[in-house]
C-alpha cells in the first residue's frame, strides 16, 4: 500500500508516518519549499519514507506530486493549525484550510477516484458549543477563522464524496497532544514551561484562560483513528475524542505536581493570550468511532501530561549538555 501525508512533519504526520511504517506502508510525505526546513519530529524515519515537494496553495504541485506518487490513501494533515494565528492571517488560514482541501479532492476527482481519502476535521469547528457533548450530528458554530476554514473543508469533503463517488472520510478530533506537540500550542507551552522552572532556568509561566475546558487525549493515539475510518467499507465522518474534559488550570496543577512543585507560584495570566473569541467547553462523544471503528483511546490525561513533561525535562537537560 501507498500513502501520502501532506503536513508529514507535523506532529500528527510524524506519529501517522510511524504507524504507516509499521503496517508495512511505503509512505510519501508532502512537503513545502522552504528556505529553512525543519524535519525534527521525523528525522528518526527520513531514511524509510520519501519526501516531496509541493503546495497546498498551488493545484498543479497537488496534481503531479498524485500522479507521480500514485496512493492508495490520501491523509490530509496539513494546514496552518494554530488558531490565534488565524486572526492575524485569516486570508491565509482559508487558503491552506480550505481550498487546500478542495485542491486535493479535484486532483482525486480528475486522476483516480479510487483513491481514499482523509480529512483533519477538527473540535473548534463546534466553537460556540450548541449540545455538550458533541458528536457527528452537533451544528458547527465556530469561533475563529481557523474553525470557520475548518468548516469548509469538512463540507467540501462531504460534498466530493456525495457528487463524485469518493472514499472521503472526516476525522472531527478532539484537542490530541504529545512531546510532539509545537511549542506555541498551550499544553506544550506549558509542559516545556513546567521543565524550565523545575530546572531553574524560568520562574515564571504566563498564560491566557485557565478556565477554557478541553477533551484532551494522546495523538499517537488518534492517528490509528485516521487509519481505521480509511479502511472502512463505507466513508463516514467520526468525532474522535475521550469522552472526558480537563480546564486548563488542571492541565497546570498535573503538569507542576509530576515534578512536586505548587503552580500558584509560577503562573500568571497574561491578556495578550486571550482570544477574540473563546471556545468554552468542548467535550466530545466518540460512540460512533468506539461501535464501528472498534477505537479506543489507550493514553489517559495524567499519563499524557506526564509523558509530555518527562519528555521536555529530558529534552532540556540534553540541551543544557
Amino acid at each position: 500500500m501507498r500513502a501520502l501525508i501532506t503536513g508529514i512533519t507535523g506532529q500528527d504526520g510524524s506519529y501517522l508516518a510511524d504507524f504507516l511504517l509499521e503496517k508495512g506502508y511505503d509512505v510519501f510525505g508532502m512537503v513545502r519549499r522552504a528556505s529553512t526546513e525543519s524535519f525534527e519530529r521525523i528525522e528518526h524515519i527520513r531514511d524509510k519514507v520519501t519526501l516531496l515537494q509541493a503546495d497546498l496553495l498551488d493545484q498543479l504541485s497537488i496534481i503531479n506530486i498524485i500522479e507521480e506518487v500514485k496512493p492508495d490513501e490520501i491523509f490530509n494533515l496539513a494546514a496552518q493549525s494554530f488558531v490565534p494565528t488565524s486572526w492575524n492571517q485569516p486570508v491565509l488560514t482559508g487558503e491552506f484550510d480550505a481550498l487546500g482541501v478542495t485542491k486535493i479532492l479535484e486532483g482525486i476527482r480528475l486522476l483516480n477516484r479510487k483513491i481514499r481519502f482523509y480529512q483533519a476535521s477538527s473540535s473548534e469547528m463546534f466553537g460556540k458549543v450548541r449540545e455538550t457533548p458533541q458528536n457527528e450530528k452537533t451544528a458547527f458554530y465556530p469561533r475563529s477563522p481557523y474553525g470557520v476554514a475548518k468548516v469548509y473543508g469538512h463540507w467540501i469533503t462531504v460534498n466530493y464524496r456525495e457528487s463524485y463517488d469518493i472514499h472521503a472520510s472526516s476525522g472531527i478530533l478532539f484537542n490530541h497532544e504529545s512531546p510532539r506537540r509545537g511549542l506555541e500550542f498551550v499544553t506544550r507551552k506549558i509542559t516545556d514551561g513546567v521543565a524550565r522552572i523545575k530546572l531553574g532556568l524560568a520562574d515564571q509561566l504566563a498564560l491566557g484562560n485557565l478556565d477554557a475546558r478541553r477533551d484532551w487525549g494522546f495523538a499517537g493515539d488518534y492517528v490509528r483513528a485516521m487509519w481505521l475510518m480509511v479502511q472502512q467499507d463505507e466513508p463516514a465522518d467520526f468525532v474522535i475524542s475521550t469522552g472526558k474534559s480537563h480546564s486548563v488550570k488542571e492541565f497546570v496543577e498535573t503538569a507542576f505536581a509530576h515534578v512536586d512543585l505548587d503552580y500558584q507560584k509560577y503562573v500568571v495570566t497574561d491578556p495578550r493570550f486571550i482570544r477574540p473569541a473563546e471556545v468554552d467547553f468542548l467535550l466530545g462523544d466518540s460512540s460512533l468511532a468506539r461501535e464501528k471503528l472498534g477505537w479506543e483511546p489507550e493514553v489517559d490525561f495524567e499519563e499524557l501530561v506526564r509523558m509530555m513533561v518527562d519528555s521536555d525535562l529530558e529534552k532540556l537537560k540534553k540541551q543544557a549538555g
